[in-house]
């Protein structure tokens, strides 16, 4: 066998749920059959493939073909291994250290070798001096000894000279402090100072070495005095960030992407299309004829549901960055902050596509003499009185001639105060004025109440909703491509629109369908393998897709299915307003609550410290996006009032 072969069959554990566990199980299970306590290996990339053994086993993952006899011996086996790993590494010191190391050159056991050498006190019996540099012959870097705390709290001193020798180790830094995703944990000296790293950063914002990428995270981060970041760091790193992107598009032309939005004279109320002839450019056109036949207030109002489609058929907003709709580069490449919104392509399109809607039919209201504030108000003062005698709501219009900073001020203002209105209302049936001028706090937008208890079922995040979930719904699960007549985006996709026998699946799926089977998602009638419960599945893709599904939305039969998976512990129901989805869309735009990247655009505004540089376009920007948020909210009350009115009269007729 190649040097090349016996890298590549070297086993590896990377948990018990990853795809390439199952391409390794052979091996673990012929290295555990073959181990011998008496024999043990000598070498250290060996120890630590036994090392990796030792993890399957402690796992369960052992040959299916195994009797309870078989899982017995091989069980047996796991403190044999622990044993003998450790004395492996129990008889490293300061003489033999750089033999033992320079064996892992050229093999992906860093992490083993780092973390067994600290569990078996090498770090106490060898010095920095030894340590440090065996390790970086051998290829270790910086990122994986900042992985081993054990490590680092032995040789302080010397982790923290390294760490601050060279600028582009402040991405250590930011991993530790503001990346969600980075895969390991990240232990720093503590000899590291704030101002250390202060100074640390400035250096990487400053250099020629500066990623992109790294220096946004800094500018869209939450003020973190542990990393020495703060407002005046965020803002240096803003101009860095735009000097950088300028540069890049200087010698980069880039994609043509947008959106445009337009009224034509068509039979179809409203067409989309997507231009892909240059670039990317989305293009909505809407009937003239139809604008013009639904002027009366309902039905303004309405066409931003059934025209603009700001809600889907459970009636969730489509506006907000929903995890699903991350394509599979969105989510893995890039740096996302712990405390960024993250959005993608489809968000953006999105939001694009439904501003200018905003912006067009404001426009186009205004040629008919229509104030779109003007109909608002009608909502909250007629509208809420004569349906569902929810009466005192209010609701004020920018005043004539008003700038657009001014009405900006106002609608903001205005939002938040039938925010608050509602929220009375929701809590004690009736809108009390006194005592909503009593109250002054800033509105919670994930807060505010429903009328309806239970509106909203989430996944629990037990292992088994989140395993229903990802298995069938997940374009990375192992279900999704059996061969190129049988594939599907995802296992649901393979399944609805394929004729699919349970022996068609490889033999690495099956314990996933098998999985599927038990908990009574999927049915193998002997022919087909399909899904059983087509109210359960529309339950399960909304909680995929939306991160939630409505309860009053569903049918009788499917409110019963949602029942179900609540007494399994999968869902559970929770009351508010706005879906939690929604309200981190609300404090994305509005305000600093969840998130670091957002525009803050309530704060800003209402605090007087927005950016004026840009004059009156700007604001008008800002305006459209306010008018988009409160027609949001509307249609999000209008549908609480509706659900809690139906279920108050269906309670009524069964009595």
């Amino acid at each position: 066998m190649s040097e090349e072969d016996e890298e590549i069959r070297r086993l590896q554990f990377f948990g018990p749920n990853d795809l390439a566990t199952g391409w390794f199980l052979q091996r673990a299970v012929d290295l555990a059959e073959q181990f011998d306590p008496e024999n043990a290996p000598t070498s250290t990339v060996d120890m630590l493939e036994l090392h990796n053994v030792q993890q399957y086993l402690e796992h369960g993952l052992l040959a299916l073909a195994y009797n309870e006899e078989q899982h017995a011996l091989a069980k047996a086996r796991i403190p044999q291994i622990r044993g003998a790993v450790a004395r492996f590494f129990t008889g490293v010191n300061d003489a033999n250290l750089a033999t033992v190391i320079n064996g892992v050159a050229g093999y992906d056991y860093h992490g083993d070798l780092l973390e067994l050498l600290g569990r078996n006190g090498a770090y106490e019996r060898c010095a920095a001096a030894t340590v440090l540099p065996a390790l970086a012959a051998a290829g270790v870097h910086l990122g994986e000894i900042l992985g081993c705390k054990k490590l680092v709290k032995a040789y302080d001193a010397e982790v923290r000279a390294e760490l601050l020798s060279s600028p582009q180790n402040a991405e250590h830094v930011l991993r530790k402090y503001l990346q969600e995703d980075a895969r390991d944990e990240i232990y720093l000296p503590r000899s590291i100072t704030p101002e250390d790293s202060r100074v640390l950063l400035e250096q990487y914002i400053d250099g020629e070495g500066a990623n992109p990428n790294y220096v946004g995270l800094i500018a869209s981060a939450k003020e973190t005095p542990a990393a020495g970041i703060d407002a005046r760091l965020k803002l240096r790193a803003k101009r860095r960030g735009d000097e950088l992107n300028a540069k890049f598009f200087e010698r980069n032309n880039g994609i043509r992407t947008g959106c445009e939005v337009s009224v034509a004279d068509q039979a179809e109320p409203a067409v989309g299309e997507l231009d892909e002839s240059d670039g990317l450019v989305c293009r909505y056109t809407y009937s003239r004829r139809w604008l013009e036949e639904t002027l009366d207030n309902p039905s303004i109002l309405n066409n931003f549901i059934h025209l603009f489609g700001f809600i889907d058929r459970n009636a969730l907003l489509v506006l907000p960055s929903y995890p699903a709709s991350l394509g599979v580069m969105e989510r893995f490449l890039g740096t996302p902050g712990r405390t960024e919104y993250r959005i993608g392509t489809v968000f953006r399109t999105t939001d694009m596509s439904s501003l200018l809607q905003t912006r067009m039919y404001h426009h186009y209201l205004e040629t008919k003499d229509i104030d779109l504030e003007q109909v608002i108000s009608w909502f909250f003062e007629e509208y809420l009185i004569e349906e569902f005698q929810a009466e005192n709501f209010s609701f004020t219009p920018s005043g004539a001639g008003a700038s657009y900073l001014q009405m900006v001020r106002h609608l903001f203002a205005e939002m938040e105060s039938v925010a608050s209105q509602f929220s009375l209302f929701a809590k004690d049936g009736e809108l009390d004025r006194d005592l909503l001028a009593m109250g002054s706090e800033q509105v919670r937008y994930k807060d505010i109440p429903s009328l309806l208890d239970g509106k909203y079922i989430y996944a629990t995040g037990t292992d088994e909703i989140t395993s229903i979930l990802n298995l069938l719904f997940s374009d990375q699960a192992s279900v999704t491509y059996i061969s190129e007549e049988l594939r599907g985006d995802n296992a649901a996709m393979l399944l609805q629109e394929n004729n699919v026998a349970y022996d068609d699946f490889h033999d690495y799926q099956k314990p996933a369908i098998d999985h599927l089977i038990r908990l009574g998602i999927v049915d193998n009638d002997g022919t087909r393998v399909q899904l059983t419960n087509i109210e359960q599945f529309r339950i399960l893709s909304a909680l995929f897709n939306t991160q939630c599904a409505s309860y009053f939305h569903l049918s009788d039969r499917g409110r019963a299915v949602a029942d179900e998976m609540v007494a399994k512990g999968w869902v559970e129901r929770r009351s508010s307003l706005l879906s939690e989805a929604e309200g981190k869309y609300f404090n994305y735009f509005l305000n600093a609550v969840d998130f670091s990247n957002g525009p803050e655009l309530r704060n800003k505004y209402l605090h007087g410290s927005q950016v004026n540089a840009e004059g009156e376009d700007a604001h008008f920007h800002t305006y459209m996006t306010a008018l988009r948020l409160i027609v949001a909210l509307v249609i999000k009350m209008n549908d609480d009032f509706c659900l809690a009115a139906a279920e108050e009269a269906l309670a009524e007729a069964t009595e």
